[in-house]
């Protein structure tokens, strides 16, 4: 292995270390749920999943489940209030 690569890899490991370096834009996963598989979007700040939860309240186990996972590199959901 080369000289370049061995540095590439210890600033790997460096960055690795501080995830506060790291904030995702948008992305899209599929997430693997009990009872179907379910398309999950991020965009600037803003969540969508498919699910009837997601519908009605604006954040869902699927993207809580995510925000957990990927803490301090995504803003959190933004729940929408229970009617009263």
């Amino acid at each position: 292995m080369d000289s370049g690569m061995i540095g590439k890899i210890e600033k790997a490991i460096l960055y690795a270390q501080e995830p506060e370096r790291i904030t995702f834009d948008r992305f899209e996963v599929t997430f693997d749920g009990n009872h179907k598989k379910h398309k999950i979007t991020y965009d600037h700040g803003h969540w969508h999943c498919d699910c009837n939860f997601f519908q009605a309240r604006g954040v869902c186990s699927h993207v809580m489940t995510l925000e957990r996972v990927l803490i301090g590199s995504v803003k959190p959901a933004e729940a929408v209030p229970m009617p009263a």
